[in-house]
């Protein structure tokens, strides 16, 4: 796992003390076991909402309110299965910088609402996936099992998301999810509402690393697994790898070469 501080990123020495041993093993089992725990039970809903084909109808007729609640709960749960497993760490730094001067008091409490924070954040981002997929449907630009039905589509989605690989605002929002410490350090406060301030502000960084990338469920499929533990991974490698091996620039040449091979027609 990548090391920032090995790296010299931040300095010798720079809050590592604070971070690395401050957390007690019991406040560490607890939280990465109901983190994982979470984690879990999103990918197993995840797993019968494929296996039974639930909310497959709703692609070949008009939406009912029902249904833009069952897509809005497939999303927001789907959202904690893919991306609360790359704020893992960053919520590991926060629980050990909270701990600082708590002496026996646990720092949990305060814990959970940060990770509370952040789920909030890709929560209203489900809400703007929902819609998204509401009006591609109406649009007939994806099928019964919500997979793009349009090579232009197809192409779009993913030229759009080789583009974004290159912007500042992807940097920036890699580089503090990369190395969240110095500023969750410098913008931490007590108490659980500042907590969950403090979670919305780091579940930004991340939304703006990674709304580009979600598009590309569309085109593999918004429940294909095997396609939703690819984006998974890709996104987890993004954070925990040096910066000179998780090719950020070269994964966005490759999606914008597949894209132009898909308007080319040499993609089926």
């Amino acid at each position: 796992m990548y090391d920032p501080y090995q790296s010299g990123r931040f300095g010798s020495g720079c809050l590592k003390p604070v971070v690395v041993m401050s957390l007690r093993r019991w406040d560490q089992v607890l939280l990465v076991s109901s983190l994982a725990g979470l984690t879990l039970l999103a990918w197993a809903y995840l797993f019968y909402l494929e296996k039974n084909m639930i909310g497959m109808d709703a692609g070949m007729r008009a939406w009912l309110p029902s249904d833009f609640f069952m897509m809005f709960l497939m999303w927001a749960i789907m959202m904690v299965a893919m991306m609360l497993p790359t704020a893992l760490r960053a919520i590991l730094i926060y629980a050990r910088i909270a701990a600082q001067g708590r002496q026996d008091e646990s720092p949990i409490a305060p814990v959970y609402f940060f990770g509370g924070g952040y789920i909030a954040i890709w929560t209203l981002f489900s809400v703007g996936a929902t819609l998204m997929q509401w009006g591609l449907q109406w649009a007939a630009l994806l099928s019964p099992m919500m997979v793009s039905s349009s090579v232009g589509l197809g192409a779009a989605l993913l030229i759009a998301a080789g583009i974004y690989q290159f912007t500042p605002l992807k940097d920036a929002c890699l580089k503090h999810c990369q190395s969240p410490i110095m500023y969750l350090a410098a913008n931490y406060k007590k108490g659980n509402q500042q907590a969950f301030q403090l979670g919305l502000k780091h579940g930004g960084y991340c939304l703006g690393c990674c709304w580009v990338l979600m598009g590309l469920l569309f085109l593999g499929g918004v429940m294909n697994l095997i396609w939703i533990l690819a984006i998974t991974l890709f996104v987890l490698a993004e954070k925990l790898l040096p910066p000179t091996l998780h090719g950020t620039r070269l994964s966005g040449v490759a999606m914008i070469l597949v894209g132009v091979a898909f308007l080319a027609g040499y993609m089926p």
